[in-house]
């Protein structure tokens, strides 16, 4: 064996129990997800209808040149 390596030994009563983190239900973790995805649709929507406005208020100009009329 080379002197560089070492050897770690547990033994059965020094096994440490593993901590248990915090989890979060299954229902829960699915209502997040739904809420982000939600809030996502709606942003997507809210910012096509603002291009909309947008575009038809360019599209219908309120100061038509003469040649327009």
């Amino acid at each position: 064996m080379k002197e560089g390596m070492k050897i770690k030994v547990i033994k059965k009563g020094e096994v440490k129990a593993p901590v248990k983190t915090l989890t979060k239900s299954k229902r829960a973790s699915a209502r997040e997800v739904v809420s982000n995805v939600t809030s996502w649709v709606t942003d997507l929507q809210s910012r096509k209808r603002d291009e909309t406005k947008i575009a038809i208020e360019k599209f219908f100009n309120n100061n038509p040149r003469p040649s327009e009329l």
